[in-house]
């Protein structure tokens, strides 16, 4: 199990089965998973998707994902895993649309980088973003990540690969 992270506002901790719920609705939310793999899940893919969360993901130590909390609300998903896309480990996060806009995206990346450096002891840490989130590409450049290549996906469309160098 991850260690809990906290931030100015947010706390991200390992997921508990209470949060099937909202899991679901996040990775359900067209306005969310559009950035996110394939688009938006169907109740049970995104049901599975949970429960694998405790039964590979946290069970067999894989990678680290949490619960992203705000005033004990659910807010969002956050995780940092090792990917042959980007030769290392990228972290990968997404909010609720409520809380859009407040700077809250720019606290859990910035939580995630703290942890790949300080606790896996990373050199770098990679984030893959779709060319057209300009939103998720100025947050990651503003705390420092650089666009180091593009992939082009198999259905055309691109997927920008950044970098973050410890020191």
């Amino acid at each position: 199990m991850p260690p809990p992270l906290r931030t100015e506002r947010l706390l991200l901790e390992p997921y508990v089965p209470a949060d099937e719920e909202d899991f679901v609705a996040l990775f359900r939310d067209a306005r969310v998973a559009r950035w996110m793999g394939d688009g938006p899940l169907s109740e049970a893919e995104a049901r599975a998707l949970f429960g694998r969360v405790f039964t590979t993901v946290h069970a067999q130590g894989l990678f680290d994902v949490w619960a992203v909390r705000e005033d004990g609300r659910h807010v969002g998903h956050a995780e940092i895993k090792r990917t042959d896309e980007t030769g290392g480990h990228e972290i990968v996060y997404a909010l609720a649309p409520a809380a859009w806009g407040r700077g809250l995206g720019t606290e859990v990346a910035e939580a995630l980088v703290a942890h790949g450096f300080d606790t896996l002891g990373l050199a770098e840490v990679h984030a893959t973003v779709a060319a057209p989130n300009a939103a998720s590409l100025r947050l990651l450049g503003r705390i420092g990540f650089t666009h180091v290549r593009d992939i082009t996906e198999d259905d055309g469309t691109v997927t920008r690969v950044l970098t973050r160098r410890a020191g």
